[in-house]
């Protein structure tokens, strides 16, 4: 069995490489260059040359012929990620394909999607590690409502990274390791090759992103894998009780903070929360290593930098997975180490 599964992921990452190497060479033809990237004056822009935005297309060809394959083999339609993965992807292709849309109507529309697939594939989230949080769990309402929050969170957060090259694909990769690693401890087969597929993908993807950028994610790359990360999240603690809701929080803790934290900073200043600006952590970060580095190498330097640290982080977080008290306080020095690291990043982009 681990024979033929060694097998066929080998097979699988030649045809998604391949495939992703036929579509980033063929893009011109494909798109007509409509998913060109020539924004330059846009905050979050640090590229200086014309970029394909196709990056969340070639994902979700491969996944959805991943999904396809997993039919066949195994007689299970993976269809919440189908849906889920292609509802997100088309709302940001929108944007990738140049069609403006108002923020705060992108933001309905986020809404009524994320509703739609959490109602009709029962997406719940029954434990959190705070009792009276748990309670008001069993309101229907309030679930649906709890669940969207994560959703809106980590999406918005995986979009608002997508910024420097590998940042938010290896970021991905970081997390589906740490859950595929879980899952085949405990022994629960079936989410850990769906997990695998997923790393394989991307890591075909990062191929072409990583260290000079061939191709973009796009809004409909990131939006992609926001809500693969919080569908394998969810499944993962459904799959493994025992591991603290804490540890789940802070493997998610720089998707979610970096939004919860733009948020309250935005507010603060009195600015739109849904306008981009040039003060995140990561655009701070580059600034800074771009001081002591060259411009060129400061793009996909701040990447490894943030996720370098973030890995680090995670290992005493892994290892206390199921103490939900040490899970905890860890969850919320992460909180603070971030905001001590944000403020002092900020203090030296203003000398």
């Amino acid at each position: 069995m681990l024979e033929l599964s060694l097998k066929f992921y080998f097979i699988f990452f030649l045809i998604s490489f391949f495939s992703t190497y036929l579509i980033v060479k063929y893009s011109n033809f494909f798109f007509s260059n409509s998913l060109l990237d020539k924004d330059f004056l846009k905050p979050q822009a640090f590229h200086k040359e014309a970029v394909a935005r196709i990056g969340g297309f070639i994902i979700l060809f491969l996944f959805s012929s991943y999904i396809c394959f997993h039919f066949l083999m195994f007689g299970i339609f993976l269809k919440d990620y189908f849906i889920m993965s292609s509802l997100l992807f088309f709302l940001g292709f929108l944007d990738d394909l140049k069609i403006k849309i108002n923020p705060n109507i992108r933001l309905i529309l986020m809404f009524g999607l994320l509703i739609f697939c959490i109602k009709n594939f029962s997406i719940q989230i029954n434990t959190s590690g705070l009792e009276f949080l748990n309670l008001w769990l069993e309101n229907n309402i309030f679930q649906i409502c709890f669940v969207l929050l994560c959703f809106l969170f980590v999406v918005n957060g995986a979009n608002l990274i997508d910024g420097f090259n590998g940042l938010l694909a290896v970021h991905f990769l970081l997390i589906n390791c740490i859950f595929l690693l879980i899952n085949i401890v405990n022994q629960n087969e079936n989410l850990s090759i769906i997990l695998s597929a997923q790393v394989i993908i991307v890591l075909s993807f990062l191929f072409f992103n990583f260290p000079k950028a061939k191709i973009f994610l796009g809004d409909s790359g990131s939006y992609l894998l926001g809500a693969l990360i919080v569908l394998n999240t969810i499944k993962t603690h459904e799959l493994n009780p025992q591991i603290s809701p804490f540890f789940f929080a802070g493997v998610l803790f720089y998707l979610f903070y970096e939004v919860f934290f733009s948020f309250i900073r935005k507010a603060v200043l009195k600015k739109s929360p849904l306008h981009p600006d040039k003060l995140h952590l990561h655009m701070l970060l580059y600034k800074w290593v771009s001081a002591s580095k060259k411009k060129e190498s400061a793009n996909y330097l701040t990447s490894l930098l943030i996720n370098l640290s973030y890995l680090f982080l995670q290992f005493p977080l892994f290892y206390f997975q199921n103490n939900g008290l040490i899970s905890r306080y860890w969850f919320f020095s992460l909180i603070i180490l971030y905001t001590i690291i944000y403020f002092r990043l900020y203090s030296f982009s203003k000398k």
